[in-house]
């Protein structure tokens, strides 16, 4: 048995909280960490102890391995739990952890070098019998070597990073013309996120079906798996919402699988959880794509349909315990479903949103069979240094409509408000067809970005919710509810782009008259609790979710959101575009600037490339003309707005940018 009694956490947000409350179950002191961005983060406060690592940007922390050894030195921590992402997978970490007598709470430096390589675990998987999908596995990395076997699998494939995961480093290719941006856009992706820009290449799979097996393994040679997890419903290769089991496996095709990916775990010595992953064709043929050495994001969903704790398992797998089950006492009950709470906006390409979140209460959502892991409270600020997950909400149920419904209303009663996020866009999702019946793949909603599909559309409040808006900016004050009169007056309000013209006349028994257009509809307000209305309208009694901030009016009527903020009645200063002016679209780090002083630029011409949240955002101009001035350099953050790129733009170009 290997004794250790206080776990430092090396990792941040809703896995740190996650880790916490097992490890608190379990009598374990723990120890967070925490960077300059993250000082009032929910995981410093509930641990036993907490140490400053370091500088918002995760190289400067969360990636500080001298600084995370040197806070387990500081508070006596004896073992060490990597969560997922950041150090989770890297190998030289765990070993020097081990290095400096302490207990690694995952899998073995060597088991972790063997599987992180992707094209290593690929060529060891070939060996023991498990099916592959044809790729290029060498170690020659010359662009035109690359280049020459990706003609030779033919497209679409995959550009991989043979280190890390979540996507990145990740391109898809399609046509030869492609191949050489998406080498060195990859490249240059692993470089920056893994510290290794080594590839291999694989053929795509098309229309197929992402399920992963989880596996657990113990010092004793035991190995075990845990079902499948089904993740098809992914976005660039980012999982989006997970299942489980997955509607379309059988028991025969869940034995297969398990098969081989306890194979696999066996095959490297595995010890610990781990997850291997599965893509499958339209045959329903299994070909491995890779294992995380690591616990999943989406292993809420395993630990609802079989009833084990597997941040438990891991500490006591870590002790030196062996398995508490045998695979024959592993039973799938019902069916569990997981949405991941982005803040990122589905109706702009998915782009990474920050700011502060004013209202967040899952409290309000919880019961029987909803579990939520956040890692955010009300005021938390979301920051663009980091990954946009801000939560999990999970459903279980006794089947899969039961799940659905329950996360849904689950989803409903608990909006976040604050922060653009993608929550409904998730509800949209459970409720569509597709998903309903199963008939996803891995492409579907990249699908639905190309072809416009309606669900990817920004949803516009309707009439009801325009007034509702217009009745509480007349009957809510600055700082609360402010004296009302009989007096009629007109109310402009603006919701994104649309601009309302509403006639309001509150009266002195909480009721508003709301009239647009010749059609009125008198509203009558209660407030119950802070934020939460109660309305009647035309006869119905419906409720919803308001905050002030500022002048803006965040309000939910279940999973739907929008914010409102009074406007001018007088014209306004005309705000058009200036094609002169490059601006930083969301607040993160440049990580390439292909334009300096003095250079001439066509229009649509690619001039820099802003990074947050896992995700690149790419900047173009607007017009003809030539650089002026540059003002951030590739490595600097830079604030959303922020003036990065001067151009002195042709007077035809300029002319063209202007709206009508």
């Amino acid at each position: 048995m290997t004794g250790f009694s206080k776990i430092l956490i090396a990792n941040r947000g809703e896995i740190a909280c996650r880790i916490i409350r097992t490890a608190r179950v379990l009598g374990y002191q723990t120890v967070a960490v925490y960077s300059d961005a993250d000082r009032l983060s929910p995981h410093v406060e509930q641990a036993d102890e907490a140490v400053h690592i370091g500088g918002s940007a995760a190289a400067d922390s969360y990636l500080n391995v001298e600084a995370l050894l040197e806070a387990a030195r500081k508070t006596g921590a004896d073992a060490v739990h990597p969560g997922y992402g950041f150090l989770s997978e890297n190998a030289s970490f765990a070993r020097s952890v081990v290095d400096h007598g302490l207990v690694f709470i995952g899998p073995s430096a060597d088991a972790m070098e063997a599987m992180g390589d992707k094209a290593r675990a690929k060529r060891r998987m070939m060996a023991a019998g498990v099916p592959c999908a044809p790729g290029y596995l060498g170690e020659e990395q010359a662009s035109q070597r690359l280049t020459e076997e990706a003609l030779k699998l033919g497209f679409p494939l995959l550009v991989k990073a043979v280190a890390g995961g979540g996507g990145r480093g990740m391109r898809l290719v399609r046509s030869a013309s492609e191949i050489p941006q998406a080498i060195a856009d990859a490249q240059r992706e692993a470089r920056s996120s893994f510290g290794d820009g080594t590839l291999m290449l694989e053929r795509l799979i098309e229309n197929g079906r992402h399920i992963e097996i989880q596996i657990f393994a113990d010092a004793h040679g035991q190995a075990i798996h845990l079902g499948e997890r089904d993740c098809t419903a992914q976005r660039r290769r980012q999982k989006v919402i997970e299942e489980a089991p997955s509607p379309v496996v059988s028991v025969a095709m869940r034995e297969a699988m398990g098969k081989d990916a306890v194979a696999a775990a066996l095959a490297v010595g595995y010890c610990g959880a781990g997850t291997v992953e599965f893509i499958v064709d339209a045959q329903f043929n299994h070909y491995f794509l890779e294992m995380n050495t690591r616990l999943q994001v989406e292993h809420p969903v395993t630990e609802m349909v079989t009833g084990f704790d597997l941040v438990a398992w891991q500490i006591q797998i870590a002790a030196g315990r062996p398995l508490p089950v045998q695979q024959a006492d592993v039973q799938l009950s019902g069916h569990a479903i997981e949405v991941r709470l982005c803040a990122e906006d589905p109706y702009a390409g998915f782009a990474p949103q920050t700011g502060t979140i004013c209202r967040w209460r899952p409290q309000e959502a919880l019961q029987s069979g909803i579990r939520i892991d956040d890692g955010i409270v009300e005021g938390s600020i979301v920051s663009p240094f980091y990954d946009p997950l801000m939560a999990k909400i999970i459903a279980h149920g006794h089947d899969r409509d039961d799940a659905i419904r329950r996360l849904r209303t689950a989803m409903a009663k608990t909006p976040l408000l604050g922060v653009r996020n993608n929550g409904q866009f998730l509800s949209d999702v459970l409720n569509s067809s597709h998903f309903r019946d199963s008939a996803m793949t891995t492409a579907t909603l990249d699908q639905w970005l190309e072809n416009d599909e309606p669900l990817l559309r920004r949803p516009q409040p309707d009439d009801d919710v325009w007034c509702l808006a217009a009745a509480v900016f007349a009957m809510q004050g600055g700082a609360g509810w402010r004296p009302v009169g009989v007096a009629s007056y007109d109310l402009f309000l603006r919701c994104d782009s649309s601009v309302r013209n509403l006639r309001v006349s509150p009266d002195h028994n909480g009721r508003v008259t709301v009239a647009r257009e010749g059609a009125e509809r008198t509203i009558r307000l209660d407030l119950r609790a802070e934020g939460r209305l109660h309305y009647d309208m035309e006869g119905v009694t419906r409720q919803a979710l308001f905050v002030m901030s500022g002048e803006n009016l965040h309000m939910a009527t279940g999973v739907a959101s929008f914010v409102f903020h009074e406007v001018s009645p007088f014209p306004q200063v005309d705000t058009k575009s200036d094609a002169a002016q490059v601006l930083a679209p969301v607040a993160g780090k440049v990580s390439q600037m292909l334009v300096a002083v003095g250079d001439s630029v066509t229009e649509g011409q690619a001039l820099m490339c802003v990074e947050a949240m896992k995700m690149e955002m790419w900047l173009t101009a607007q017009g003809a003309g030539q650089v002026v001035a540059v003002h951030s350099l590739v490595g600097e953050q830079v604030m959303s707005g922020a003036l990065v790129i001067e151009l002195r733009v042709h007077e035809a170009s300029q002319a063209g940018s202007s709206e009508p």
